[in-house]
């Protein structure tokens, strides 16, 4: 009894803290002003770091309240330090959200989980309800709306405890959140490019362990294909062993409203399928003639390897789900004319409204913080600090640290991107500057195994409220406590065998991504 109470205080302990913290974009608020007050008592610092070649780069840190520094400041806060940063990383985000969100309006993804799920014998349905959150997180509305409740149903229908399927599809959706089988997804988008923009904004090649220059969208692709397949597996057997078991021997209710055949596939939508296959095949057709035809690779005038297709590969990919989308919501009626196409695209993009709010202030933020070079002196000091230790010779251990401090603030701070922005431009260049095989690439996926394994033990995360409602239908007295203990096996087993997974692709020298 003692031991549940200290569980439960520590749970709103938990709550306590997280709730103090304050908004994200409030903290890049409060950074830039600490950062514009450190560089009056700091400015003048001078100081040098090496360069990838070797030599000594010079550095001086600016004192932003001077006139000068002042005016760069408010001529680029719009367009250069906002619209235009890192190449327009803001635009390409909402690029790529049109063609999976277009897919998500029409009822596409939903129809897909509900087809797959209702197909499963209940021997591998632990697994496939994995492997469906999973792939559902290039739409996490579908994942989090539909497939959990539609887990808690099919296993209603099997006569088991519900929150069993439950369990094993939030495992998916959410702890599984940074894996998936398709490439150029908007979490590659948002990872990748702002990698790319940290790394270069303090001289670090944005190329692999190897030496190939990275494609930001697809520099973790081999890495999460392999991913979700181990997740999928290490998933189902905590179902089967640990969760299954032990729910087993617990009650639950079945509500008198609960329909069985709220998730049932209309003739429509199985129609709608089909044709969303044929729009598959389509956009496969024209990608594939893009790569052949006006987006194939070729060298320049130095023999530089220049490829078309992967710098490209946002937009392709926006097609590919754009066309499938299109018909199958054509076919089963949600698209009446053209005005619901863009009114579904632009539902998307109102969803996109607090990215455009974060961006504006943490892109503002990076801009200052390398303008001034205090972001350049921050990293020299963690680099510094980290060689004194002597960690310089242990990249895996570094490589750990960063998983778990990570992790750590991934239970107080939500939002994969403002956690991104925050440690991502301190980081990636910090443990190179130690390391030079800790590349942006294999930093970044540090990040993404540590982001998304301890999604399912925040009480923070965003879905939490929502999933605790759908078990409670079933377990009436159930509490944030509980799921959280629910969901912990999943947590800890995601997070040891992913870092384990990460380290071998280290190790081994195995390439991310494409």
């Amino acid at each position: 009894m003692e031991n549940k109470e200290q569980k439960k205080k520590k749970v709103s302990l938990m709550e306590r803290v997280g709730h103090k913290i304050p908004d994200p974009v409030v903290i890049f608020m409060i950074l830039f002003a600490i950062v514009m007050t450190a560089t009056v008592f700091m400015g003048g610092l001078k100081f040098e770091t090496l360069a990838s070649d070797g030599s000594t780069i010079s550095y001086e840190i600016k004192n932003m309240f001077s006139n000068e520094n002042l005016r760069w400041i408010f001529d680029n806060a719009l367009l250069t330090n906002w619209l235009a940063y890192g190449g327009g990383v803001l635009g390409t985000i909402l690029v790529v959200m049109l063609g999976v969100g277009l897919a998500e309006e029409s009822g596409l993804l939903t129809v897909l989980i509900k087809k797959i799920g209702l197909k499963v014998s209940d021997r591998f349905l632990p697994v496939v309800l994995v492997f469906l959150g999973i792939m559902s997180s290039i739409a996490t509305d579908a994942g989090y709306i539909v497939l959990i409740p539609l887990a808690g149903l099919l296993y209603v229908g099997l006569k088991k405890n519900p929150l069993i399927g439950m369990a094993a599809a939030f495992a998916g959706v959410s702890a599984g959140f940074s894996a998936n089988l398709l490439p150029a997804t908007p979490i590659d988008v948002i990872i990748g490019n702002n990698a790319k923009i940290f790394a270069e904004g303090q001289g670090v090649p944005f190329v692999t362990q190897a030496g190939k220059a990275i494609t930001p969208a697809t520099m973790h692709y081999i890495f999460i294909i392999a991913s979700t397949v181990l997740l999928s597996v290490v998933g189902y057997f905590v179902t089967d062993r640990i969760v299954k078991p032990r729910l087993e021997k617990e009650s639950y209710v079945v509500p008198e409203n609960i329909d069985l055949t709220d998730f049932t596939v209309k003739d429509e939508e199985n129609k709608g399928l089909k044709w969303a296959l044929l729009g598959l095949v389509i956009g496969a057709a024209i990608a594939y003639i893009l790569y052949l035809g006006p987006l194939a690779p070729y060298k320049d005038e130095n023999g530089k390897a220049i490829k078309p297709f992967m710098d490209n590969i946002i937009l392709v990919i926006t097609i590919m789900f754009f066309l499938p989308g299109y018909l199958f919501g054509k076919m089963t009626g949600r698209f009446k004319n053209s005005a619901d196409v863009v009114k579904a695209m632009s539902k998307q993009m109102s969803g996109m409204g607090y990215v455009i709010v974060l961006t504006f202030f943490s892109y503002n933020f990076l801009a200052l913080l390398s303008y001034s070079n205090l972001g350049t002196y921050i990293t020299y000091l963690g680099a510094k600090s980290l060689e004194l230790l002597g960690l310089s010779n242990y990249p895996i251990l570094l490589l750990m640290g960063f998983i778990i401090i990570t992790a750590i603030i991934n239970l107080f701070v939500g939002g994969l991107t403002s956690k991104w922005m925050l440690l991502g431009p301190i980081f990636i260049p910090m443990l190179y500057q130690v390391n030079s095989n800790l590349t942006p690439d294999m930093v970044s996926a540090a990040y993404r195994v540590a982001d998304s394994s301890t999604n399912i033990i925040s009480p923070l995360m965003s879905y939490a409220g929502i999933i605790l409602l759908f078990m409670k239908k079933y377990k009436p007295e159930y509490t944030l406590g509980n799921m959280i203990r629910l969901m912990f096996p999943y947590s800890v087993s995601f997070l040891v065998s992913w870092t384990i997974l990460l380290i071998g692709f280290f190790t081994l020298g195995i390439p991310l991504g494409i």
